[in-house]
């Protein structure tokens, strides 16, 4: 029988999903490293009895399984040529919590962020973080030994890892937990399961021998690190009873921990919480002149007990000045630094922190160390943080093919050796003509060091290997640890042999073989690991195709921008961690549907097809078919992959093989559609809504019956305004144009008049001027070759008129935006200039009020003092682009109105998508993981406000609630 025909015969055995299509399996062929291999298969398991039946099929047929959560490991750990098991989906319930005895049952698939919102309510807290702490999964925290910037405080999981509950490699169920010497040789002597004494005994044969414990002892990484994960912890073993007299009991969580998956599969794990921490946070964020200077006073740091200490280097400050979200974090820094010390403090005051920061600050000042010292708390310092978080996929926003490598970025020495250890680590870079980038825990004596390599190059590919072996002999030397947090994987496993001596090794091997002796479980990692630069993601010297693209990419092609995916899955976070990017995601939970999918999907195609046209590939297209184009990603990723801008690219080529489907060109020609429609309004709008005539149309077009469709007023915008505006007095001093955009022009007229009506009564003078429509459809629709020439005569229109005097306004969010987010990147090249001129004046009418409100030309007095409560959802592409803060700025204004920006990310809707049969249902999802339940528990005569025309239209289907444009809001204020 054939491999394929013995798939499918576990398909239909699985309770769960069993994918072998090479869609998924090239989804799954990487995770947040270098790697890429390509799975046999990808597995979503419903329950243990799939583990099991998972587990008798890799042991019958010779494959592997590799267990994977949230796929973000640095190291390759996930990626294998077995089935991957993915456990993100099922395995995902917090099973039991004893408050009083401090400790929690969970399965592998919960997330560390959302573990911790479960205990706060009972004042508990679980420490070890990661900077991927949103979307990071217990299993593979477990998997890892991961720990994060607080480890001086809380260590790694494995400190917290009280029992596991697993499969072993024969299917057998199996708890480990801590045991006592007598049990210890129970366990070895009269285990019921024959796996299971074998490996009882395995451990004690090997850890009784004194010259195995003077090996171990001599050859592992020194006992004053604490971020040991340089292969199994043997050496941590052997430090407990019965191998060490009056040691702690022995628990085999301290193997599991740190395994990375290649002795069992875990099901159920018991962790230790503590205490939540002191209500009061400050960080002291103390500005150097080096790197070198900032290890040095690292060390006066920690001597006053910081809760962490993070580094964050001059390379990682340069990368947020370009970052949308991360320039909004780097308030507080002053001049240019060469480093910046983030040292944390926790304590029940803002007194006694400063107490004791200001006493540090006094020694390291002393020590003529630092120039500036700002001391933070409050919501500052969660800006703070996310800078620093921010750093790996920061590295990944270079442009081009020259990237920061995760190659040696895990290295664990001693605090007091950090200074002279990074000093030689750069002098063996700079024989090489390399430079690295240093940030995170210089507390824990682990700096995160990434050289930038083109990996696509012979050369760079050489490179990476060369760099690897000589730090492997530097940490060596200092008798350190070479994976720290982040594990072994493909990337360091190779190196094991020679951090831990032969003799070591062999006991390595000897216990992976007893554990899983037909190598089923995650081989190649850790033991027996392939060459570190074999199977990476880019094949070394392959040319890189020719992309011939409308949108133009600064400084790199479509391709490289697919590439600025690193696949540290920030688009897996969900509805509770807040944000926008990935609203399809946060609803479905399939890998399939997150941003880094969609950007592993075109980079595997564009980088490999064969066809003249690289984008015909329907495989590309299903994959991108849930982009809502939100633009969550273009902010919220920290690597700034605008998958949006990716999909409208993709739309026109993939439409120049296969054609334009009739319901996308009946959505692209919507402004047409409208004015034709606009001739008679009422018999459109009669025949939308009547219920034959209104599911004729939405079935002949390909939309939802159940879901309403836009309908027009009596009147245009345009004519309203050439009737009553047009000819009225005008004065230069506060004058404005507004953008007539299609949707509010037809749809929306009421709005744009009480817009228009707003800005008359506060004195400003509104000119609107012949222009076409935005092209917002068109380019939503991948319509790009007609789009440009709409954004080409809109820039050429306006252009020359619009100023810092006379700026241009615009109500429709998606619309106004366009001109600062594609426009600069659709015209030509000899207009981007103008373009990129004309979006610096260009607002929201919301900013434009804002700003002006800062200014003191629009003040309290101008508006009702009425009490009112106030709802604002804002529109994606503005959060992404502007931010909600204008809005809520314009209607906190009258004196007792009281807003509340609803947490919601995307309303689901996004323009056509929520109206398209196959998207109506994934549309409402979307709607009811925040939005839908925020509107309905509104207290009643609350105002909803949403800028965005489809946000409104999907409140009201969702909800029945009519929601208004924060301009109809504030006018009704108006005296």
């Amino acid at each position: 029988m054939l491999m394929r025909e013995k798939l499918e015969e576990l398909r239909q055995d699985l309770e769960g999903i069993l994918y072998t299509d090479d869609t998924m399996r090239t989804l799954y062929a990487t995770d947040a490293s270098a790697y890429r291999e390509m799975p046999l298969a990808v597995a979503i398991p419903s329950n243990e009895t799939d583990l099991k039946k998972l587990i008798a099929f890799a042991r019958k047929e010779k494959t592997s399984l590799i267990p994977r959560t949230a796929g973000t490991s640095l190291a390759g750990q996930v990626v294998g040529n077995g089935i991957v098991v993915d456990v993100s989906r099922a395995f995902t319930k917090i099973l039991e919590l004893n408050a009083a005895e401090n400790w929690v049952r969970v399965q592998p698939g919960v997330i560390r962020d959302e573990l911790n919102m479960y205990l706060k309510p009972h004042g508990l807290y679980f420490g070890p973080e990661t900077s991927t702490a949103n979307r990071a999964m217990i299993g593979g925290m477990v998997g890892n030994n991961s720990c994060g910037s607080n480890s001086v405080v809380y260590g790694s999981t494995r400190e917290h890892l009280i029992s596991a509950k697993a499969l072993l490699s024969d299917g057998s169920e199996v708890e480990f937990a801590e045991m006592d010497i007598d049990t210890f040789h129970a366990k070895c002597d009269s285990a019921e399961n024959e796996l299971e004494r074998k490996i009882y005994q395995q451990i004690r044969s090997i850890l009784s021998v004194p010259a195995h414990q003077d090996e171990i002892r001599k050859e592992f990484p020194k006992k004053s690190i604490p971020r040991r994960n340089t292969g199994y912890a043997i050496d941590l073993l052997l430090e407990t009873a019965p191998f060490t007299l009056g040691a702690e009991n022995f628990n085999f969580c301290k193997l599991i921990a740190g395994s990375e998956g290649t002795l069992a599969f875990i099901t159920e794990i018991k962790l230790h919480v503590d205490p939540i921490p002191p209500k009061e946070t400050g960080l002291m964020c103390i500005h150097f002149n080096s790197v070198d200077e900032s290890l040095r006073a690292n060390i006066i740091a920690m001597k006053y007990k910081p809760s962490a200490s993070e580094l964050i280097d001059h390379f990682i400050l340069e990368c947020t000045k370009d970052n949308i979200e991360q320039r909004k974090n780097r308030f507080f820094v002053q001049g240019d630094p060469g480093a910046i010390l983030v040292v944390e403090f926790c304590r029940d005051t803002r007194e006694a922190i400063t107490e004791i920061a200001t006493q540090m600050q006094a020694e390291i000042q002393a020590a003529g160390l630092g120039y500036h010292f700002p001391i933070l708390f409050g919501d500052d310092t969660k800006k703070i943080w996310t800078l620093r978080k921010a750093g790996l996929g920061l590295l990944s926003n270079l442009p081009g093919d020259e990237k920061a490598v995760p190659v040696i970025e895990d290295t664990a020495v001693a605090v007091e050796d950090l200074p002279d250890f990074i000093a030689d680590f750069n002098k063996i870079l700079q024989q090489y003509d390399l430079h690295a980038v240093h940030y995170a825990h210089a507390g824990s004596g682990e700096i995160h060091l990434r050289p930038i390599i083109n990996l696509k190059t012979q050369e760079g590919n050489a490179l990476f290997r060369t760099i690897a072996e000589e730090i492997a002999t530097l940490v060596k030397k200092y008798n350190g640890s070479l994976s720290g947090e982040h594990g072994d994987g493909r990337l360091r496993g190779e190196f094991i042999q020679q951090m831990v001596g032969e003799k070591n090794y062999q006991l390595l091997r000897q216990l992976k073989y007893t554990w899983d002796p037909e190598n089923i479980f995650n081989p190649n990692k850790i033991v027996d690991t392939p060459s570190m630069n074999s199977m990476l993601r880019y094949e070394p010297g392959k040319k890189a195709p020719s992309l011939q693209t409308i949108f133009h990419f600064p400084d790199q092609t479509m391709l490289q921008h697919a590439e600025q995916c690193n696949g540290s899955g920030d688009c897996r976070k969900t509805q509770l961690s807040g944000g926008t990017m990935c609203p399809s995601y946060m609803a479905t939970r399939n890998e399939k549907d997150t941003t880094r999918a969609r950007a592993n999907i075109l980079r595997e195609f564009l980088t490999n097809s064969t066809k003249e046209n690289k984008f015909d590939h329907e495989e590309i297209y299903e994959v991108l078919d849930l982009c809502l184009a939100c633009k969550g990603c273009k902010s919220e990723c920290p690597s700034n992959v605008d998958m949006a801008k990716l999909k409208m690219e993709f739309l026109q080529h993939y439409y120049d093989a296969n054609g334009v489907p009739f319901r996308n060109k009946l959505i692209a020609n919507f402004s047409g559609s409208m004015r034709l429609a606009s001739i008679t309004p009422g018999l459109f709008n009669w025949a939308v809504k009547n219920n034959t005539t209104g599911k004729l149309i939405k079935k002949i077009s390909g939309f939802a019956v159940d879901r309403s469709m836009p309908t027009l007023e009596s009147t245009t915008l345009r004519k309203w305004y050439n009737k009553n505006v047009r000819n009225t007095h005008r004065a230069d001093n506060k004058r404005v144009y507004l953008f007539c955009d299609e949707f509010t022009n037809f749809n929306d007229t009421s709005v744009g008049i009480k817009a228009l009506q707003l800005l008359q009564r506060l004195g400003y003078t509104v000119e609107m001027i012949d222009h076409p429509e935005s092209a917002r459809a068109l380019m939503s629709k991948g319509m790009l070759r007609k789009a440009k020439k709409i954004a080409e005569q809109n820039v050429q229109i306006f252009h020359g008129i619009v100023s810092e005097n006379t700026p241009l306004l615009g109500i429709e969010p998606s619309a106004i935006l366009s001109f600062r987010d594609e426009y600069p990147d659709l015209v030509s090249a000899e207009l981007r200039t103008k373009a990129q001129q004309l979006a610096k004046h260009v607002y929201l009418i919301d900013e434009f009020i804002a700003n002006e409100i800062d200014k003191g030309h629009i003040t309290a007095a101008q508006f009702t003092d009425a009490p009112q409560q106030i709802k604002l959802h804002g529109h994606c592409q503005q959060k992404a682009l502007s931010g909600t803060a204008h809005s809520k700025k314009m209607l906190s204004l009258p004196a007792n109105y009281s807003v509340d920006v609803i947490p919601s990310g995307c309303c689901g809707m996004a323009g056509s998508f929520g109206y398209e049969k196959e998207h109506f249902d994934i549309s409402m999802q979307i709607g009811e993981l925040v939005l839908f339940p925020a509107v309905r528990k509104a207290a009643p005569g609350t105002i909803i406000a949403a800028p965005g025309t489809s946000c409104r239209h999907q409140v009201k289907d969702g909800t029945g609630v009519i929601a208004k444009h924060p301009v109809e809001v504030l006018f009704e204020a108006l005296k």
